[in-house]
């Protein structure tokens, strides 16, 4: 017992801030991977993994030499294989350090006019989403964010044009050509509409859902964007960010909501540190 303290205190007497940051740091990305793979379908692959390290155990433990030498094989090209198997969920661990606002605030950008235009564009979508919802008018409208939807963009149609309550209506008027796809936003200006977003991978979505929520929690879970989604069958509104569903939102909602997730300020949550201690207070609206 007492060799044991004395190792203890020997350690405890070489410990240095440094090694305090070094574990601290160990720990955030511990949780943050943690967290990526609990919330993605890579949490079901990881748990592959364990079942082959199991398995190597065994095979060395018991002498099964064929299946030790494959399953050795198959680790030495371990890091090429998680790279290639994760490559989804690494790129979008990249994207969210990449875009991460504790970062993005050190080099300051934007306008008092861009924020002008974006909550004018907020107000406006607002407007539109209650007459949508009370005509049964579908619609799928993205709020760019941090994350740049070039891409998205190409697939429809470019517009470079102000918001209004008239143009957006026009846009998704069921008999309009570009109404079936999305209507993309950036910096306040509608930058292209009848775009076509990836559908969402994740295998829990609930089954009533349709074709334009599935995109948008696709969109979402790819990106930073903010999706606004109008039912067609049942005019409910909801909103798609970060792989979560928040619906029936009314106008009031709808504007708070869309100006606590895309207009800068004081209050954001989206820090390295705040999302450890992220409350769920939105819960019952919300729907993976």
């Amino acid at each position: 017992m007492e060799n044991f303290i004395s190792s203890i205190w020997a350690i405890l007497s070489t410990f240095q801030f440094k090694d305090a940051i070094d574990i601290l740091s160990i720990s955030l990305i511990l949780y943050y991977l943690f967290k990526l793979f609990r919330q993605s379908r890579a949490g079901q692959l990881v748990k592959g993994v364990v079942v082959l390290l199991i398995a190597y155990a065994l095979s060395a433990l018991f002498s099964l030499t064929m299946i030790n030498y494959i399953l050795k094989a198959l680790f030495e090209f371990a890091v090429i294989i998680i790279v290639v198997v994760f490559q989804p969920e690494l790129r979008q661990a990249l994207e969210r350090l990449g875009r991460n606002r504790t970062f993005k605030s050190l080099v300051p950008t934007g306008s008092q006019t861009a924020d002008a235009d974006v909550s004018k564009a907020i107000s406006d979508v607002s407007d539109t989403c209650i007459v949508f919802s009370r005509a049964r008018t579908g619609a799928l409208i993205v709020f760019e964010r941090d994350s740049l939807l070039n891409e998205i963009a190409a697939t429809g149609t470019e517009l470079n044009s102000d918001t209004s309550v008239a143009l957006i209506g026009n846009i998704f008027f069921n008999k309009a050509p570009l109404h079936d796809g999305a209507c993309i936003i950036r910096n306040g200006k509608i930058l292209s509409a009848g775009c076509i977003l990836p559908l969402t991978k994740n295998t829990n979505v609930n089954p009533n859902l349709g074709t334009r929520h599935r995109a948008a929690l696709g969109l979402s879970e790819e990106s930073d964007a903010v999706v606004v989604v109008v039912s067609e069958e049942t005019g409910t509104i909801s909103i798609a960010v970060g792989g979560r569903l928040i619906r029936d939102l009314d106008r009031a909602s709808l504007y708070e909501k869309l100006s606590d997730l895309i207009l800068p300020g004081e209050n954001e949550k989206s820090d390295l540190f705040s999302s450890l201690f992220k409350g769920r207070k939105e819960k019952k609206h919300e729907e993976k």
